[in-house]
C-alpha cells in the first residue's frame, strides 16, 4: 500500500495523477470509485441510504459499505 500511496502522491500535477490512475485502473474500477465517492458525499449530507441506493442505482449493501467507509474517514 505504501508504494501505491507514494506513486499517487509524488506528483503535483492533477493531469499526471489522472494518467497514473488510468494506467492502474480499468474504466469499470474508475467508475466504481466515482460511485463510492458519490455515496460517501451523499451520506455525509445526510441523505438516507435507501434514497442513495435508488438515486445511484446501486444496492443497499453498497451504500452500507460506503457508510462504514465514511465512519472510518471521520475517525482519522
Amino acid at each position: 500500500m505504501k508504494d501505491l500511496v507514494q506513486f499517487l502522491t509524488e506528483v503535483d500535477d492533477k493531469s499526471v495523477l489522472e494518467k497514473r490512475l488510468k494506467v492502474l485502473l480499468t474504466p469499470n474500477e474508475i467508475n466504481e470509485m466515482v460511485s463510492r465517492l458519490k455515496i460517501i458525499a451523499l451520506l455525509d449530507e445526510g441523505v438516507p441510504q435507501r434514497d442513495i441506493a435508488k438515486q445511484l442505482g446501486v444496492g443497499i449493501a453498497t451504500v452500507t459499505r460506503g457508510s462504514r467507509a465514511l465512519k472510518e474517514l471521520k475517525e482519522i
